[in-house]
């Protein structure tokens, strides 16, 4: 079977301050993640492809759960856990879990004018907005990455 290609989203054309770089590219990377476990055929969007254990499902789950911590203020007291949809949850369920945590995050990004101030998380030590911001790019990136190589052994499904 040929590779599926999808159609490649150039980087984001930003703004010319630094929030709306940074925010640019995290929606980017955002996108580009939920885009690549969108659509995946189960079972296999659940089986690992890496003796590590790593799936799809898992990755963008555990995403949802790093953005929930982040922004909105969730403790998480195993984040090995995170990396495992639940049994019962199917590729569409995990995609609007997370797409409804990005939309709750930018919400409370949406009311961050400085940088340089600590990010609003109720009862917890806060990193500033822009350490934030700068985290959840490497962390979506990271990730992403991992999606890209996991999809296309799934179905040869390539592309952001």
């Amino acid at each position: 079977m040929p590779p599926t290609r999808r159609r490649d989203t150039p980087p984001p054309r930003t703004g010319n301050n630094e929030t709306e770089t940074l925010r640019g590219f995290l929606d980017y990377l955002r996108t580009s993640m939920a885009a690549k476990v969108d659509g995946a055929p189960e079972p296999g969007a659940r089986t690992p492809g890496v003796p590590s254990g790593t799936n799809l499902l898992g990755l963008l789950n555990h995403l949802t759960y790093v953005e929930r911590s982040m922004f909105l203020g969730d403790q998480v007291s195993d984040w090995e856990a995170t990396f495992q949809a639940a049994p019962t949850d199917t590729v569409s369920d995990v995609v609007t879990r997370y797409q409804e945590a990005v939309g709750k995050a930018n919400k409370v990004l949406d009311g961050c004018t400085d940088l340089a101030a600590p990010i609003p998380r109720p009862g917890r030590p806060a990193p500033s907005v822009r350490w934030a911001l700068t985290h959840m790019i490497e962390e979506t990136a990271r990730h992403a990455g991992h999606a890209d190589i996991l999809r296309e052994q799934l179905d040869k499904t390539t592309g952001r």
